[in-house]
């Protein structure tokens, strides 16, 4: 971290469709002058303004251009902020000087990435300089892969409680959802794939769940790529679409722990499939797939949810199980909330943390769960029976 910058939080690309939902959540929630000084950035001094004022930010909220495409710009704003906040992706094609510019600084850097191969490739490349600076680097800061991480985490905390131990297996399964898919997830995805295209050798990133772990390789995972009955919920269920970059933040966040849920540990993600009720996201693609900078109206972000389970099994045969919901839709409504509070819980709450590149539960444990349940909408409960 900066410890001398002049902001706690600077939002980069603050005029997109998630990054103007962050701002106004800051806006709303700590004004400018409070306990966060934050500034909004992106390309364009007129469009921040017009953002600004729209969302009904103060009028003296800070504005700061910076353009991907200008690293010194890039570089400037690094020096300028605690911690870069950054919604411009996707991040393979946006992202890597920024993640550059804020390694070599010392300054903390959050994003919403669901991008592994890039995540892997920016591991190799910046977690020493990290360690070095102190910066601080969180990828995966939404609700990919948030709630995941951290519900695997509460109930592994819960298993220590219940059982005097962690446990070597949990099953996430997501019960039901309801949520909207923006253009700029979209694109996110399509420049995966067509990254994939250039370069074949990719593909064993994207199915390996130890992809994002450097030198660790853990036991064969289930594959959660066919439908059928879990004996443990007594439901049928399905392949979940987040799950392959999930299950690798999970398993990064269990090495980053030094294997607190322990080296042989096993994780799953899938749908429970219940006819009629929701289940996935909508607005998957195709010709009515949102464009960049579109997305879920309020109405829709409002009307969203999702609700997670995380059974947690020991070698006896033992339970735990722990839950997660969230009150917005999944994709924005929380994903703003969720990465605006990390954000400050890493700042002010965790000096103690050092540089390198991290998953946010692994960096940020207990405070990141206790921060977000009060300011973020996400509710963490024991249903062991």
């Amino acid at each position: 971290m900066n410890p001398n910058a002049e902001f706690d939080i600077i939002v980069y690309g603050a005029t997109g469709f998630t990054g103007r939902l962050v701002a106004e959540h800051l806006a709303a929630r700590y004004g400018v002058d409070g306990e966060v000084r934050w500034a909004m950035a992106g390309r364009s001094a007129d469009k921040l303004a017009q953002v600004r004022d729209e969302i009904g930010a103060p009028a003296n909220t800070p504005l700061i251009v910076a353009d991907a495409a200008d690293p010194a710009s890039l570089r400037a704003m690094v020096a300028r902020g605690k911690a870069i906040l950054t919604t411009v992706g996707p991040y393979q094609l946006y992202g890597s000087d920024l993640v550059a510019a804020c390694a070599a600084a010392g300054t903390d850097y959050l994003d919403l990435s669901g991008e592994p191969t890039w995540m892997a490739e920016m591991i190799v490349a910046h977690d020493a300089a990290a360690k070095a600076s102190g910066a601080r680097i969180l990828f995966s800061c939404g609700f990919d892969s948030i709630p995941f991480e951290l519900g695997v985490f509460y109930t592994q905390r819960l298993a220590r409680a219940r059982l005097g131990h962690s446990v070597p297996r949990i099953k996430g399964r997501v019960r039901s959802m309801r949520g909207g898919l923006s253009g700029g997830t979209a694109a996110s995805g399509a420049a995966t794939m067509a990254a994939i295209q250039r370069n074949p050798a990719l593909v064993g990133i994207m199915f390996n769940p130890f992809a994002l772990t450097p030198g660790f390789t853990g036991p064969e995972q289930p594959r959660g790529d066919k439908p059928y009955v879990d004996e443990d919920l007594g439901q049928e269920v399905g392949p979940f679409m987040m799950a392959t970059i999930n299950t690798k933040n999970v398993h990064r966040s269990n090495l980053l722990q030094a294997h607190a849920y322990g080296a042989d540990f096993v994780y799953d993600e899938m749908s429970v499939i219940t006819p009629g009720a929701p289940t996935e996201f909508t607005d998957l693609g195709g010709a009515g797939a949102p464009k960049p900078g579109e997305g879920p109206s309020k109405a829709e972000r409002e009307a969203g949810f999702y609700d997670l389970l995380f059974v947690g099994i020991d070698a006896d045969g033992a339970q735990v199980r722990g839950s997660v919901y969230g009150d917005k839709d999944p994709g924005y409504g929380s994903t703003s909330k969720i990465i605006a509070e990390t954000a400050i819980c890493l700042v002010q709450e965790a000096p103690d943390v050092a540089g390198g590149i991290w998953v946010p539960g692994a960096a940020l444990g207990d405070r990141l769960v206790t921060r977000l349940a009060e300011r973020a909408g996400l509710t963490f409960k024991d249903e062991t029976a």
